[in-house]
């Protein structure tokens, strides 16, 4: 069966290729599904970064030798597997955001009430650039797990037996007797955080190694998320490959772990503890100094404190060329506004017409 979403009537201008883009994913979330329900298990994963990494990683994943490009907005592709003879594929499928923080609205195309009991998130970091490592980190948590949290509220009103085994499920990851289950808060949806360019951080300074990997143990512990280094090496993508294929075909999760600083950290989610992460990397004396409220904005404070972030508006910047004013071009920049407007007032319509939408066979 062939899915096709209707095609939007758009006056052809420069942004004009982006809007259909983005309208036929918001419009055709629903026909995605619809196309493969005579297949098996179906599965999702968007896959959040800063601009690096995150389209290899699929291409690792679905076996498939072609040069990775760019991320355009919000991109999908999906794969198949099967799981023995004569029986329907498992169904993978899998969006990614580019852009950094900077198109996060977009994260609500995918994650509905329909798809997210089949969702997962993968983060993908920039190791080598660690003042910008916390932000991006923050913001693009903090906007996933806001929408995530609205559409089980959603989804509570209509189907509360779903959302309850959703709320409870997320804790399967972490072992009943284990002893930080009352001191964590695992995200809403299977979370993996992965390291990217350890060639370059294995170069770092060892102190600096130390605060890297102590800080990102203690938040993927904290949110119930596997963590794991990777870079070009074979070997290290072979595991990769191997994490997100447990999350898109549910494939046995490794038992391996390692949590040496020296090495690439991977550590599947329930598997570390606050014991083995330790206390942040500063002296007992200096831990008040902080006056933080929380474990999380504790080691947010003494991260930032060997990591001072760039000022948001040039990290802003970087990530979104537009808005950068060494590129101003006020007939360009006007033009942009009318199709930005134009844009959010498609999205809005096609969003409403979900439920209308019609599939061609």
């Amino acid at each position: 069966m062939e899915v096709k979403a209707k095609e939007p009537k758009l006056e052809k201008s420069l942004f004009s290729s982006l809007a259909v883009k983005m309208g036929n994913l918001s419009s055709g979330i629903i026909d995605v599904y619809k196309g493969f329900e005579k297949c098996g298990d179906q599965k999702a994963a968007v896959l959040l970064d800063c601009g690096l990494g995150k389209t290899t990683i699929i291409l690792r994943c679905l076996d498939r030798d072609e040069p990775a490009k760019p991320t355009l907005a919000l991109e999908y592709t999906y794969g198949r597997r099967a799981k023995g003879h004569n029986t329907p594929k498992d169904i993978a499928h899998f969006w990614e955001l580019g852009g950094g923080t900077s198109l996060l609205d977009l994260i609500s195309i995918p994650i509905t009430s329909d798809t997210l009991r089949t969702f997962s998130i993968v983060l993908v970091l920039d190791l080598s650039k660690p003042n910008d490592l916390w932000p991006t980190m923050e913001n693009l948590l903090q906007a996933t797990r806001s929408h995530v949290d609205k559409v089980l509220m959603k989804l509570g009103r209509t189907n509360s037996k779903a959302a309850s085994e959703m709320r409870q499920k997320r804790w399967s990851n972490l072992q009943k007797e284990h002893p930080d289950r009352e001191l964590i808060d695992p995200f809403p949806v299977p979370l993996v955080i992965i390291g990217s360019k350890y060639d370059i951080f294995q170069d770092f300074d060892s102190e600096k190694r130390k605060v890297i990997c102590k800080t990102l143990r203690f938040v993927a512990h904290y949110y119930g998320a596997s963590l794991m280094f990777t870079s070009k090496s074979e070997a290290l993508l072979l595991k990769m490959r191997g994490v997100v294929n447990q999350l898109a075909f549910g494939i046995d999760k490794s038992k391996s772990i390692c949590v040496d600083q020296n090495k690439p950290l991977f550590i599947t989610a329930g598997l570390d503890s606050l014991c083995q992460i330790g206390r942040p990397p500063v002296p007992d004396n200096d831990i008040g100094k902080f006056h933080a409220h929380t474990p999380m904005e504790l080691w947010k404070k003494v991260y930032e404190k060997l990591f001072p972030p760039k000022r948001i508006s040039t990290l802003k910047d970087i990530q979104d060329p537009a808005r950068d004013p060494q590129y101003v071009e006020s007939d360009v920049d006007e033009m942009r506004i009318q199709k930005d407007q134009e844009l959010e007032q498609y999205k809005k319509n096609a969003s409403k017409s979900w439920k209308q939408i019609d599939l061609d066979s």
